[in-house]
């Protein structure tokens, strides 16, 4: 398969990338870096492109068999209005400019990220594909971002929302920004640690990629995590417990908001988030278990 990847040398991006090259796939990616080093082989090709802006990137869309809308600049940052404008327009506009660049009834596939930010805080509710989004500014860009993607259905293409929980991998992401901290003996709860904590294993993510790609009656919104969400306080303990760490030095809800601003409002979140709609067309989490995934990512960097 021909396969079009925007962030396609992100952390989610460049893995689903290496995984697609070793099933012998063909992969265009773009991205804002000028070049990349991360990726070296021949059915790789990149181009360098602000994909919220229209340009000649738009031309490859067209021979492909599969779309995967992965771009967006991170949301861990304190927001500024100017930072939370990058954060809607790197995600809004590119889905729009990528929606307007693939073709009519070419029977394309198109997974677009989202996130179970879509859903707000919703403390304990139990949340399906088929809940409401909530209100805030993550649950409003989730709604205009898929909404932006399901415009390609006029087109005739099948689309899948992906909305992601955390994403646990080697190389980045969310275990690269906890792990030393809980290394150092200063780990702990986020505010009281009741939220509840959506995640998913990176293999178990790409393997939900290919998933899709396969069963051509997915379609619409669908969970990507893992279907055991973890309160946050438990997460803390599986991270203290797998590299044998205290992990007790709770961070207080009013000092996360005074350092992180809006932001650290999202970190004391929940959203319970099952993969409902993974589970029923029998998908098979190999991590479902977060101190088994935990454990297995440690493991990778200190084999």
């Amino acid at each position: 398969m021909k396969i079009f990847i925007t962030g396609g040398v992100g952390f989610v991006g460049s893995h689903l990338s290496n995984l697609l090259l070793s099933g012998g796939h063909t992969v265009t990616a773009v991205g804002r870096r000028s070049t990349q080093a991360l990726i070296n082989h021949p059915n790789f090709h990149y181009i360098s492109a602000d994909t919220s802006q229209r340009g000649a990137w738009q031309e490859a869309p067209a021979e492909v068999d599969a779309v995967f809308n992965l771009a967006g600049i991170t949301i861990f940052n304190r927001w500024s209005e100017s930072y939370k404008n990058l954060i809607y327009d790197s995600r809004i506009l590119t889905t729009q400019n990528l929606v307007e660049s693939i073709p009519n009834e070419k029977g394309i596939t198109l997974v677009s990220a989202s996130a179970t930010g879509y859903y707000g805080n919703r403390s304990d509710d139990l949340l399906a594909e088929g809940e409401p989004h909530g209100d805030d500014f993550l649950a409003r860009i989730g709604k205009d971002w898929e909404a932006e993607a399901f415009r390609a259905e006029q087109k005739g293409i099948r689309v899948v929302a992906a909305r992601f929980g955390v994403v646990f991998g080697k190389g980045g992401g969310a275990m690269e920004k906890m792990t030393p901290v809980f290394r150092y003996g200063v780990g702990g709860p986020l505010g009281d640690g009741m939220q509840w904590f959506p995640w998913i294993h990176m293999d178990d993510l790409l393997s939900a990629f290919l998933f899709i790609l396969e069963n051509q009656d997915i379609a619409g919104p669908v969970n990507f995590c893992a279907p055991n969400p973890v309160r946050n306080r438990d997460l803390a303990k599986a991270m203290g417990h797998v590299l044998n760490r205290p992990a007790f030095m709770p961070a207080p809800g009013f000092m996360i908001r005074l350092v992180l601003g809006e932001f650290g409002t999202t970190l004391l979140s929940s959203q319970r988030a099952i993969p409902e709609k993974l589970l029923s067309f029998g998908f098979d989490f190999e991590y479902p278990d977060i101190i088994n995934a935990i454990r297995h990512i440690t493991n990778q960097w200190n084999p």
